[in-house]
């Protein structure tokens, strides 16, 4: 297990677990059709006009002369913005695998064109930042304090310092499709053509997923879904109540395994330890995994006791995006891949 792992326990426990939310009722079924696909007016005008502006989710609104060009973005962000066909300049967060491939986070960033600032937790090199002349730092939140997700908090002020203003979109509390609307509406201030035929596509084939998975729950509600997250000495069983995608899932009517408020609020609300001894603490038909870096990996796990679980034995293990890429092209396999295996899956808890 990697030092910061053992010694960043919050952040280890927003890794394992993801994202965040509590909006179902107000979205109903992730993936509402009825949902606008626009940014504000504000926001689209700046855009058209050459100036800029966007509040984000901190309640901040910030402003430029220009629509910015030379953009630094966590790299997920910039794996979103991405798709919409904003380029970045810069990123930091994972983004450059041990085989020197591009990190899942990524997605389809050729991270060769890009300055990466830093690659694992802690990691934001300053000098090269600031050397990019950056016009805009843009980065997800993982609580409702406005911490920015991996800028580190102590160097915090010497980035910003740098002048570039900031902007959060908030992965907390809240279903998956909020954060891809904010994204989206992100993209559009900073010059992207959210009407696209791509765009709309993509919007569609997410919508026609989340139905898909809506009917497969439905017709196997007896299917028990856990999503976990490997570490060398501890197994973390998600709950559902402060991750996008899981919140997403549970909207649609898929059966999660669900640990007790008590054992989740010993870590912050995220998810509950377990030894590798008591793995098979909570029958699962399906089992998600956590598919990030940080995370040992589903064939590296060489504990007896995780192959010996139902549904591991069944061939029931799928991988887990905790961390969603915010745009519909990449969230449409969060949907599909989990509706496919809950429609083949046999149970087995």
């Amino acid at each position: 297990m990697s030092n910061a792992r053992a010694s960043h326990p919050t952040r280890r426990g927003i890794l394992a677990a993801g994202g965040a939310l509590g909006l179902g009722a107000v979205l109903a079924a992730c993936g509402d059709e009825d949902a606008d696909s626009s940014g504000s007016s504000e926001e689209t005008a700046a855009a058209k006009s050459g100036s800029w502006s966007f509040k984000d989710d901190r309640g901040k609104t910030v402003k430029a002369d220009r629509v910015p060009t030379n953009i630094v973005a966590f790299v997920g962000v910039a794996a979103a913005l991405y798709d919409y066909g904003i380029d970045v300049k810069g990123v930091f967060g994972p983004t450059r695998a041990k085989d020197g491939k591009a990190d899942v986070q990524a997605g389809d960033l050729d991270i060769s064109k890009v300055t990466i600032l830093g690659n694992e937790w802690g990691q934001f090199n300053i000098e090269k930042y600031a050397a990019l002349a950056p016009d805009a730092l843009l980065t997800t939140m993982f609580d409702d304090a406005g911490t920015l997700w991996y800028v580190p908090e102590e160097s915090k002020d010497k980035i910003l310092a740098v002048g570039a203003p900031s902007v959060g979109i908030s992965v907390y509390d809240r279903q998956l499709t909020e954060p891809l609307q904010r994204m989206l509406e992100l993209a559009e201030s900073l010059g992207a053509d959210v009407k696209a035929e791509k765009v709309t596509a993509a919007k569609k084939r997410f919508e026609d997923a989340a139905a898909r998975l809506r009917a497969a729950a439905k017709s196997k509600p007896d299917i028990k879904v856990l999503a976990g997250s490997a570490a060398q000495d501890i197994f973390y069983v998600s709950g559902s109540n402060l991750s996008i995608d899981l919140e997403c899932f549970k909207a649609l009517g898929v059966n999660l395994v669900e640990p007790p408020a008590k054992a989740l609020k010993a870590n912050g609300g995220w998810f509950e330890n377990l030894s590798w001894e008591n793995v098979d603490k909570y029958g699962a038909d399906i089992i998600m995994m956590d598919n990030r870096s940080s995370a040992i990996q589903p064939a590296d796990i060489t504990e007896a006791t995780w192959k010996k679980l139902p549904a591991v034995k069944a061939g029931q293990v799928i991988a887990r995006d905790p961390e969603p890429i915010l745009s519909y092209d990449k969230c449409v396999p969060l949907l599909e891949n989990l509706a496919e295996a809950i429609e083949k899956a046999k149970k087995v808890s």
